[in-house]
């Protein structure tokens, strides 16, 4: 192989070595892995094809079902039709408030705290993937996700029917008054506990890291700051990620296969107080977090044989 006969030549071929050079420390995968994409084989198993499917679908619902509307949009012969659902959606429909749990054997509603954040907590608590209504008869589950979610045309009925509720302090407040149950709530979660007198659960999902790879964003980094930036703005937060793809197994946005173990930790029992002070809060705050500590070191070396760092509480 000849080497760059020119100064503009090599120029050239020194730039694009650094640029390779810096893209791959920038991520967990070298950038020269990515070019070598892996096809998934003709003969899979149409168990596996079907679940790739679900996924697929999933992955895209949101955007989906944005452009379906948009193309109903498009024919006026429906904008009265639209205009009522959308009035209806935007300020009658309370449903993403107040959820709707049914009478239950359980004599106490439960606050379970998802760690970490991610897919895993879909499976687990809004469908019966896991057979969460055999492991824990007559507690009904409600997820909770980010208010937004419910002001997207349809998408939201589809969340709406998986049983998910919004996340806001109204919603938690709503759904607790409702009677016995279960609900996953978000930051902000131990008060609202507190003052509804529902019990705890700390809950550790393994394996969910390692569904996508990122790229590095430890506080500091430019990454960091931009994505803190996006979640002020926007109250949310995009992480740079890639996964597998429909029909490849090492270049997309679609998780990669790999099994998630989900285990519950012991209740952290709540006297009901309609105003905890400050030293209450923190006093179930440390409970909680021994008990979701307690699960990491029970269980990290059975579900994380091959982890690359240990549990870091963070703010």
């Amino acid at each position: 192989m000849s080497s760059p006969s020119t100064p503009k030549e090599r120029a050239r071929s020194l730039s694009s070595t650094s640029l390779g050079d810096r893209l791959s420390k920038l991520t967990k995968t070298p950038v020269a892995a990515l070019h070598d994409i892996d096809f998934v084989p003709a003969k899979i198993p149409p168990k596996r094809r079907f679940q790739m499917l679900a996924v697929s679908v999933w992955s895209v619902l949101m955007p989906l079902m944005i452009s379906v509307f948009l193309v109903l949009c498009s024919f006026p012969q429906l904008w009265p039709l639209l205009a009522v659902y959308y009035v209806w959606m935007r300020w009658i429909d309370q449903s993403p408030e107040h959820g709707g749990t049914a009478d239950l054997p359980a004599d106490r509603p439960y606050v379970f705290g998802y760690h970490p954040h991610g897919v895993g907590a879909l499976a687990t608590f809004a469908t019966e993937a896991t057979g969460f209504s055999a492991a824990f008869p007559g507690i009904k589950p409600h997820l909770l996700t980010l208010a937004s979610n419910f002001f997207i045309p349809f998408y939201r009925d589809i969340i709406l029917a998986l049983g998910i509720c919004s996340v806001s302090k109204r919603s938690c407040s709503n759904i607790l008054k409702a009677g016995p149950g279960m609900r996953s709530p978000s930051l902000g979660f131990i008060k609202v506990a507190i003052q509804h007198g529902a019990d705890l659960v700390p809950v550790f999902s393994f394996g969910e890291n390692d569904i996508y790879q990122q790229m590095p964003n430890e506080r500091g980094t430019t990454v960091y700051t931009l994505q803190k930036k996006f979640q002020s703005v926007f109250g949310f937060t995009l992480p740079l990620f890639h996964g597998r793809g429909l029909l490849n197994y090492n270049l997309g946005l679609l998780p990669y296969r790999r099994r998630i173990v989900v285990v519950c930790g012991r209740p952290i029992h709540v006297q009901q107080c309609d105003k905890p002070d400050l030293a209450e809060v923190m006093r179930i705050q440390t409970l909680y977090i021994d008990e979701l500590t307690r699960i990491w070191d029970t269980y990290k070396n059975e579900f994380a044989k091959a982890r690359t760092r240990e549990l870091s509480i963070i703010d």
